[in-house]
């Protein structure tokens, strides 16, 4: 192998032995967190929301909490694990190895995914024996799960590159990523909702990840599967090309 993809292999498996070594916290806790929400919405929601013909309640609810999960997860692993290592001085030995801007950010992306994927799967796995979903459109499931778990791996990474403390991440979190999550549709169909806000959800890129996920499940949603696709992946691609441009400056990497 080259300098190169040694480099790019060496920091995916940090990357994964370091979310691997708390599994306590990164998959157990989202996985209490889901079965909980599910508990309560469930139970209050069930007999009042109107969703797809023919789907419950909560057979539609939990699509979007797993991918509710898959969102702030992504996230959270690359933010969480720049800023870990800009706060304790270790990013030099990153920047000294041989690793372009390409490997970096496929590294951290991939390793991200990985988290994601299982924390979706352990979830997925935990609801199926109470609330069985059938799987209508596995591509389309695959695709957008893909596409949102790196687009927020991504933005994690951007996130991570401006931040300068650990408050500066959770700021990103609290008023980034949690609201336009809860606002995307994870516990109601925006049909549900009056005119104005049912508009404003369109131009939130969150609702398409998770619409387009449900899509997967059950063969139809709030918007056809290829407007979901299409937000999905334009919205990766933009974040991607603020991300590289940041990784190939160095900008605020490099002292």
């Amino acid at each position: 192998m080259t300098p190169d993809q040694i480099g790019f292999v060496t920091l995916l498996r940090k990357e994964v032995k370091r979310f691997w070594s708390v599994l306590g916290q990164t998959v157990t806790a989202p996985v209490v967190t889901t079965m909980l929400y599910l508990l309560v919405f469930a139970q209050a929601m069930k007999d009042r929301a109107s969703v797809y013909e023919g789907v419950s309640y909560t057979e539609f609810l939990v699509p979007g909490l797993v991918m509710m999960a898959v969102i702030q997860n992504a996230f959270a692993n690359t933010s969480s694990s720049l800023i870990q290592s800009k706060v304790m001085g270790n990013i030099v030995f990153l920047q000294m190895a041989p690793l372009g801007p390409l490997q970096w950010f496929g590294a951290y992306v991939l390793a991200a995914l990985l988290r994601a994927a299982l924390v979706a799967l352990t979830m997925l796995a935990v609801t199926l024996p109470f609330v069985p979903l059938p799987v209508t459109s596995p591509l389309a499931l695959v695709a957008v799960f893909v596409l949102t778990g790196a687009s927020l791996a991504v933005m994690g990474l951007i996130a991570g590159i401006l931040a300068e403390k650990f408050d500066h991440i959770a700021a990103f979190t609290n008023f980034f990523v949690t609201p336009l999550s809860f606002l995307s549709g994870v516990f109601y169909s925006v049909h549900a909702l009056p005119p104005l806000w049912y508009h404003a959800s369109h131009f939130n890129p969150f609702f398409y990840m998770i619409d387009g996920f449900r899509y997967g499940f059950f063969g139809h949603a709030d918007v056809p599967i290829w407007q979901s696709l299409a937000w999905c992946a334009g919205f990766f691609g933009v974040a991607s090309a603020i991300c590289l441009r940041m990784l190939v400056t160095g900008y605020k990497l490099k002292k």
